[in-house]
């Protein structure tokens, strides 16, 4: 297990190369004035698909990734 200040480290590292500095301050302003229970969202998220939607839905997104790094 990593220390709190590697993971904030990393995330925001993550966070600024995927959505640039802008979006990220954004999304950083987000998390902190909303109500937001990400471990309830999370539990909720994949309700509405079956096991096989969740399989299809990676192997499209694994396929797209592929295709732009060939």
């Amino acid at each position: 297990m990593i220390t709190d200040n590697i993971l904030r480290y990393e995330a925001i590292n993550i966070l600024t190369k995927a959505l640039g500095p802008v979006d990220t301050e954004r999304f950083i302003c987000m998390i902190k004035r909303d109500t937001f229970d990400y471990t309830k969202w999370r539990r909720n998220q994949w309700n509405d698909m079956t096991i096989e939607d969740l399989f299809a839905k990676a192997t499209e997104y694994e396929k797209s990734k592929a295709a732009l790094h060939e």
